[in-house]
């Protein structure tokens, strides 16, 4: 089962779209599996064939648990035990996944037996899972158990439905990267005004359909501006950072429901501004519509948040572990401003870095907000 994202224990496996005997390859969709942010479309990372697939589809596994196993090319088949699915009441939880222990139980009564995503989503709810009748295996408490349950402990109450289940799932997120990631901010204000004449004129020639947005110059000149600084296009791991050589931008996206999700464009630096735009589009498209990659949601090293035309003039975003980094773009807005020593018009933008004060500091940071606007200044080099 793979980690969709920090705030993730465990998954439900919805079904399967290979069967043993199958030839895959890497890249290729195995499965789907639901959690917080929808049913993600699960990629397998290796060629070769399918033996055994461990885990029957409506089961909720933990993070880290084998799904199927898969003969690799070149390699003969030898028999393999079946393994079982997890039990609910021990699962093989990498030590890392573990949560903090539950409060005792009454005198006389055991501990009550629950799967992970019920024990998270319990503790991020307060709810006692003493008190919450489970209609898992022998009893178990599940996560619609504790959906029921509510806020308000074990009285019967209306089904979280998904968006609270992801508000949730973002608040735990966010809570951990307040509480563990020494946050510092800063901002820059950039003059977009070559780029929108440059912008204006190229699509000017083009149809409607292939019309590029402001955003995405603002998201490949992050990711060129990251060849200069690689500090903030890490990962967390341990007690240090870990900078990526590929620089997999995770695009903030909102979703109609509610909520919102941030999967990656991979290799954003290498892409063109045509590509970047269909990548973007096909990227939203598919997040509102719940048909999103593991790999898409497993591997950003960097998120990049945009308000457009309807939000505010300036986000300082708060950074999603494992990452180390998160740059917001504002609304752009007209202001007045000195060129040339005359009085001039023109379209801005804010442009913030909220960074981990572990892997970088404000120096380095004020250096890759410079790369940004420098880059936006020159366009037709994008």
């Amino acid at each position: 089962m793979p980690k969709l994202g920090a705030d993730m224990a465990a998954g439900k496996l919805v079904a399967w779209r290979k069967k043993p005997g199958d030839a895959v390859k890497r890249g290729d969709i195995v499965a789907e599996v639901e959690t917080d942010k929808g049913v993600i479309e699960v990629e397998i990372f290796t060629d070769g064939v399918i033996e055994r697939l461990l885990v029957e589809p409506g089961a909720e596994v933990p993070v880290g648990t084998p799904l199927a196993t898969i003969r690799e090319e070149g390699i003969a088949e030898k028999p393999t035990p079946r393994i079982p699915p997890p039990a609910p009441r021990t699962p093989p939880v990498p030590a890392a996944q573990l949560l903090p222990p539950t409060p005792p139980a009454p005198a006389g009564a055991g501990r009550p037996r629950a799967s992970p995503a019920a024990r998270e989503l319990a503790r991020t709810l307060g709810i006692d899972l003493a008190t919450v009748h489970g209609t898992g295996p022998g009893g178990a408490v599940t996560r619609e158990d504790v959906d029921r349950a509510g806020a308000f402990g074990a009285a019967p109450a209306p089904a979280v439905d998904r968006a609270t289940r992801m508000r949730q799932a973002i608040a735990a997120a966010m809570s951990r990267s307040k509480r563990e990631i020494p946050h510092y901010y800063l901002a820059t204000t950039i003059d977009l005004h070559a780029a929108l004449t440059w912008l204006a004129e190229r699509n000017a020639a083009r149809p409607v359909t292939e019309r590029l947005l402001p955003g995405v110059l603002f998201l490949k000149a992050v990711a060129l501006a990251l060849r200069e600084v690689p500090e903030l296009n890490a990962l967390w791991v341990g007690d240090r950072a870990v900078p990526s050589a590929s620089v997999h931008l995770g695009v903030a996206i909102s979703l109609r429901g509610g909520g919102l999700v941030a999967p990656a464009i991979h290799d954003a630096d290498r892409k063109g501004l045509d590509e970047l735009m269909r990548d973007l589009g096909d990227l939203v498209a598919r997040a509102r519509a719940g048909t999103l990659r593991s790999s898409e949601l497993s591997d950003p090293t960097i998120t990049v948040t945009s308000l457009g035309d309807q939000g505010a003039e300036a986000v300082f975003g708060v950074i999603y572990p494992p990452q180390v980094a998160i740059v917001g773009f504002g609304k752009v807005v007209e202001r007045p401003r000195v060129t040339g020593g005359q009085v001039v018009v023109r379209p801005v933008v804010t442009t913030t870095l909220s960074a981990d004060h572990r892997a970088s500091d404000g120096h380095r940071g004020g250096l890759f907000l410079a790369a940004v606007d420098r880059l936006l200044q020159e366009p037709g080099k994008l």
